[in-house]
């Protein structure tokens, strides 16, 4: 069988581990938040990250964002992960529950998404943000609408 040739061709999980097989080729967001994938299979995408002094807000903690950013791409990315070839997703709707606030210092974050369910029109999907110590930070949920590409 023959590799997909486009973005459009690929199921999205394909299109996944090839955006992520290629450290030049990830979405600029994890540089830009210093997080990168650590774990893709159908259903379910995690992430890993490293706040630092770049990423506090005016009480010097680390900004809502930074958490909010990490399950929303976990959560997408799982959706994302199901796809058939030809489909594309954005998100509709998101919502976190923040548990305990990121400091300067906190270490290595890991953001688990895994869907809730995937169907042809709508995708839902859950995800934790912990720390290191298998701590939660914050937990969250999200739709997202299937269309085509």
């Amino acid at each position: 069988m023959n590799a997909p040739g486009s973005l459009k061709e690929m199921t999205g999980l394909q299109a996944l581990e090839m955006a992520f097989s290629n450290a030049g080729s990830a979405p600029s967001i994890g540089r830009t938040l210093n997080f990168s994938v650590a774990h893709v299979e159908h259903g379910r995408v995690d992430f890993e990250g490293e706040p630092n002094e770049n990423h506090l807000n005016p009480l010097k903690t680390v900004h809502g964002g930074y958490a909010a950013t990490l399950l929303d791409s976990c959560m997408g990315c799982a959706v994302h992960s199901t796809l058939p070839a030809g489909k594309s997703y954005t998100t509709l709707e998101l919502k976190i529950n923040y548990i305990r606030a990121m400091r300067p210092g906190i270490g290595k974050v890991r953001a688990i998404g895994k869907v809730i369910h995937a169907g042809r029109s709508t995708a839902t999907a859950e995800g934790k943000l912990v720390d290191s110590e298998g701590r939660l930070i914050a937990h969250g949920t999200t739709t997202c609408i299937i269309m085509d590409m």
